[in-house]
């Protein structure tokens, strides 16, 4: 069994994400391999809250140049995590 922060790599915080906390959902960065099940025990484990139901999108790096140089930014996953009704907020986003 993998660790659960290396399962849930950061908090993705933006102004959309943000506009979900009344709803009780939360968006993380995850490790690109992970499941929807690894996602909601991790989560579980970490904050001690209950988990209903995770999203998943796989999100495609952006393509960048430096003058005549091209590259691509990594892909990476990010997982919309909602809480159940009677659990808890979690209190890292509540400080922001």
């Amino acid at each position: 069994m993998r660790d659960p922060h290396d399962i849930i790599l950061r908090p993705w915080i933006t102004e959309k994400t943000m506009d979900m906390k009344p709803y009780k959902k939360y968006a993380f960065v995850v490790d690109k391999y992970s499941n929807k099940t690894e996602i909601k025990n991790a989560v579980e484990s970490i904050f001690g809250v209950k988990v209903e139901k995770v999203n998943t999108i796989n999100m495609r790096g952006k393509k960048k140049r430096m003058g005549v140089h091209e590259g691509k930014r990594p892909d990476w996953k990010k997982a919309i995590v909602t809480l159940k009704k009677d659990s808890k907020v979690i209190e890292f986003f509540e400080a922001l």
